[in-house]
């Protein structure tokens, strides 16, 4: 029996090189009011997705950006007639959200399809194939009893969305297999409230301990020094979810996604480190404010890069002969049909 051999992605992007497509990016969405953000999407996703690679081989991206302008003005239109009816009218603006939650799921599948159908790898097509009436279940039926349980269900709702989605991804013609059951979703999301409780204690006790020490008190101004030590504190809460649940959250959400994931008999794996996302993350955010957002392209490409090298692929066998196979095996089904995976809404 042969063993399986490692093979981690490698991702070769650069902060400077990347800054040259996002300013441009940015300057011509503006001028163009939006409608060039069809092609900076295309222009960024096909930047990262042709620097990041497996076994000497980069991936792809071959998106339409008339589809993608087409999905975003219609998201707009949608966001538009919500907003607006809002504040005319409660009663229309709740049949507005409505409508735009009973149709989500088939807006969420059709974006899914777009965006696996124009991603490819050593010529091979991902491609999509989940049921319409499971992803109702799936993306609507179970996020509502989220809500209505007040969040106690949400963990399950996430397990079964992230089912969906994986185990309906195809490469090729082979299926991604999804193991991860609805307790790891518990426990993760156990420890993240306990993280964020804990947080917010911290933050609660800032405010009182600064209120009775009269740390910040002026004479006549004891309601506005109150306030001034409420906003600090919820300063603190705001940066500790940024700095350390977020980083604990992604990280760790990462790994269980990916190590509970097959391609076949080829199996993925994550090792993402809380602490090691922190000290990106931190800089990030640093370097932002400091440079007035102008490091935001270094920022993206710095958090890529530590995200994308930590997942890796245990293949069963030589990958060469395993892409070739299946390229043999498409070829003799044919391409589906361009049109049928015609927009997407930019999620």
């Amino acid at each position: 029996m042969q063993s399986h051999q490692y093979q981690p992605l490698r991702f070769t992007g650069n902060g400077g090189e990347y800054f040259r497509i996002w300013i441009v990016n940015l300057c011509l969405s503006i001028v163009t009011f939006g409608i060039y953000s069809g092609w900076a999407k295309v222009r960024r996703n096909q930047y990262f997705y042709r620097h990041t690679y497996l076994a000497n081989a980069n991936f792809d991206y071959h998106g339409n950006p008339i589809a993608i302008l087409k999905g975003r003005i219609f998201a707009f239109v949608l966001f538009a007639a919500y907003s607006i009816t809002i504040r005319s009218d409660l009663i229309e603006g709740l049949i507005v959200l409505v409508v735009i939650m009973l149709i989500m799921p088939w807006l969420l599948v059709s974006s899914l399809r777009f965006r696996l159908h124009n991603t490819s790898y050593r010529g091979l097509r991902f491609s999509f194939h989940g049921e319409t009436g499971e992803a109702y279940i799936s993306m609507l039926l179970w996020p509502l009893f989220s809500f209505f349980t007040l969040g106690m269900l949400w963990p399950f709702a996430h397990q079964r969305i992230a089912s969906y989605m994986r185990e309906n991804s195809v490469y090729g013609n082979v299926f991604f297999k999804f193991a991860a059951g609805v307790r790891r979703f518990y426990k993760l999301y156990g420890v993240v409230l306990l993280i964020t409780i804990v947080n917010v204690f911290i933050a609660m006790t800032i405010t009182r301990v600064m209120i009775r020490s009269g740390a910040l008190h002026i004479a006549g101004e004891k309601v506005y020094m109150v306030n001034v030590a409420v906003g600090i504190s919820a300063l603190w809460a705001y940066i500790g979810l940024l700095l350390v649940v977020a980083p604990y959250f992604i990280s760790r959400m990462q790994n269980l996604l990916w190590n509970q994931t097959k391609l076949g008999s080829h199996i993925f794996t994550s090792e993402a480190r809380a602490r090691e996302l922190f000290v990106i993350m931190l800089g990030n955010v640093v370097l932002i404010t400091l440079t007035l957002g102008l490091f935001k392209p270094f920022a993206d490409i710095r958090l890529a890069r530590y995200r994308l090298e930590r997942i890796g692929i245990l293949l069963d066998g030589d990958i060469d002969q395993f892409t070739s196979g299946l390229q043999g095996e498409v070829a003799a089904i044919g391409e589906e049909v361009a049109d049928m995976f015609d927009v997407d809404i930019a999620l």
